[in-house]
C-alpha cells in the first residue's frame, strides 16, 4: 500500500505543478495586456494517512493540491498616449461595464472609444458607466452608459448684460436723438446679445451726459432683427436701419461712483415714449422669429443708492476719457460638441463650437472589499462573487478611490524575472515529482519479480 500510495503522492505534485505551470504560462502571456493582474499559486498538502502510534502520530502525507490562485491587484505601470480616452485609474477602484446583456463587469484596462452611437466602449463592446448631467449641466446621481452628445447643444438666451465703463465727467450735456446718435452722444459701447433660437443680435449703448453727474442711455438695434411693427415710427430710423429698444437714466456722486439706476424704459409696445418696466434695469425687447418680449437687465454695477454697494466696481464717472473697462452677458449660441476632456476626479468636460464649456458625465468607479474574490470574466473583465462582496460605487477621488488619469494607459503588472523563477521552480517540482514516480513503478517492478 505504501508504495502505492508514494506512486499517487507524486502524481498529485505532477498535477499540482503542472498547474502552477499554467498560472505562470497565463502570466507571461498577458505580459502585455493593458491593465492585467497577475496571479499566484497557493500549494497546500492534502490530509495524511495515519499508519499507527499513539495519538496517531505515524501519519504518512498523501501530497499536494493546487489549493488556489491567488490574484495579484498592485498598481502596474503607467504609459502615456495621445488618445484622450485612454484612462488609467491610479490607486484604488475599477472602471465599472455594462455587457450587451445588461450585466456589471469591472476592469482595470482603461482603452476606450466612441461607438456609432456616440457611447464610450471598451474593445470588446463593454459600455462604460458614469454619472448623468442633467438639463442644466449639474451632476447627478443617476449612474448610466456615458454618451457624449452627438447633436448640436441648445442656445441660452441672453437675461443680463454687464456693462463696466468709465464716463468722462467733463463731457458737455446733450440731448440724444435717434436721428444722429453718435453726434447726440458723448461714449457708445456695443454687445452681441442671443435670443431663444441662438441667434446673435449686436445691441449698441449710447450714452448721453443730460446734466451735472446725471447720464442717459439709449440701446439701439439694427431694423432686420427686430420687430420693428412693435415699435413707433419715432422710435426708427430706417436710413440708418436702427431701432430704439430702451432707455434709462444713471446718476453718479460727486466721487464718481454709481449712485442710482432707474428703471428701464422699453419701447416694443408701439407707443412714442415707450412703458416704464418694473425692474432696474431690465428692458424689453422684440427680437424676429424668436420668443417675443424677452427680457434683459443691464446692470452698470453695484450702485449706491439703489443696490447698496460701492458704485466703483463697473461703471464711474470720473475725470478720464470715457472707455469700456468690461462687458460681459450670458447668452450663447447653439454649439456642436468640438473636443472633451477627463479630469482626474472623471469629470468629462466638454468644448463646444460656441464657445462653452459644460460637464457632459462624471465617471463612476468600483472599490470591493476583497477583491481578490473577484472572478474573471476574460476580456480584461471581473465580475462579483460572494466572496468579493458587493461593489462601493462612487466618484474618482472619493471615498478611498483613486484619481483617473487621462492619455495614459495602466500597462500588465507582471514581473517577469519572477515569473521565470517561478517556472523553473514549477519545473524542478514536477520532475522531481516524476522521478517519484518513476522509482514507485521500479520498486513494483522488484515485487512482481519476488515470485520468480
Amino acid at each position: 500500500m505504501g508504495i502505492l500510495s508514494s506512486m499517487f503522492t507524486g502524481v498529485s505534485g505532477l498535477n499540482a505543478n503542472g498547474n502552477a505551470l499554467s498560472v505562470v504560462g497565463n502570466n507571461i502571456a498577458n505580459l502585455n495586456t493593458v491593465g492585467f493582474k497577475s496571479s499566484r499559486s497557493a500549494f497546500a498538502d492534502l490530509i495524511s494517512a495515519t499508519l499507527g502510534g499513539v495519538g496517531g502520530d505515524i501519519q504518512v502525507g498523501l501530497g499536494v493540491a493546487l489549493n488556489g490562485v491567488q490574484g495579484n491587484f498592485s498598481q502596474g505601470p503607467f504609459s502615456t498616449t495621445s488618445n484622450t480616452l485612454d484612462l488609467a485609474v491610479d490607486g484604488n477602484g475599477f472602471f465599472v461595464l455594462r455587457d450587451q446583456n445588461g450585466g456589471s463587469l469591472y476592469s482595470r484596462a482603461g482603452q476606450f472609444h466612441l461607438d456609432a452611437q456616440s457611447r464610450i466602449v471598451d474593445p470588446s463592446g463593454f459600455l462604460l458607466q458614469g454619472y448623468q448631467v442633467d438639463t442644466n449641466g449639474a451632476i447627478t446621481a443617476n449612474i448610466g452608459d456615458v454618451t457624449l452628445p452627438a447633436t448640436t447643444a441648445p442656445p441660452n438666451a441672453t437675461s443680463t448684460v454687464d456693462i463696466g465703463t468709465n464716463l468722462n465727467s467733463q463731457s458737455p450735456t446733450s440731448t440724444f436723438s435717434l436721428t444722429d446718435p453718435l453726434g447726440t452722444s458723448q461714449f457708445s459701447t456695443s454687445l452681441t446679445a442671443y435670443d431663444s433660437l441662438g441667434n446673435s443680435h449686436l445691441l449698441t449703448t449710447h450714452f448721453s451726459k443730460t446734466a451735472a453727474n446725471t447720464w442717459d442711455y439709449n440701446i439701439v438695434g439694427n431694423t432686420n432683427e427686430i420687430v420693428t411693427t412693435n415699435y413707433d415710427s419715432s422710435n426708427i430710423n430706417t436710413s440708418l436701419g436702427i431701432v430704439r429698444l430702451a432707455s434709462g437714466t444713471l446718476t453718479f456722486t460727486t466721487g464718481g461712483a454709481l449712485d442710482t439706476e432707474s428703471v428701464v424704459t422699453s419701447y416694443d409696445n408701439g407707443a412714442p415714449g415707450g412703458a416704464a418696466g418694473g425692474v432696474v434695469g431690465q428692458a424689453q425687447i422684440d427680437f424676429v422669429g424668436a420668443i417675443g418680449d424677452q427680457l434683459i437687465t443691464f446692470d452698470f454695477g453695484s450702485s449706491v443708492t439703489t443696490d447698496g454697494g460701492t458704485g466703483l466696481d463697473l461703471t464711474t464717472q470720473f475725470g478720464a476719457a470715457s472707455g469700456i473697462v468690461q462687458q460681459s452677458q450670458n447668452g450663447f449660441g447653439a454649439g456642436a460638441l468640438q473636443t472633451f476632456s477627463v479630469e482626474a476626479n472623471g469629470l468629462i468636460n466638454g468644448r463646444f463650437s460656441n464657445g462653452q464649456v459644460r460637464p457632459l458625465a462624471q465617471l463612476a468607479l468600483a472599490r470591493f472589499a476583497d477583491p481578490q474574490g473577484l472572478v474573471r470574466a476574460g476580456k480584461n473583465a471581473f465580475a462579483e462573487s460572494g466572496p468579493s462582496g458587493q461593489p462601493l460605487v462612487g466618484p474618482a477621488t472619493s471615498a478611498g478611490l483613486g484619481k483617473i488619469l487621462s492619455n495614459t494607459l495602466e500597462l500588465s503588472n507582471v514581473d517577469l524575472g519572477e515569473s521565470f523563477i517561478e517556472m523553473i521552480a514549477f519545473q524542478r517540482g514536477f520532475q522531481a515529482n516524476s522521478r517519484v514516480v518513476t522509482t514507485s513503478d521500479e520498486l513494483l517492478q522488484e515485487l512482481v519479480n519476488l515470485k520468480r
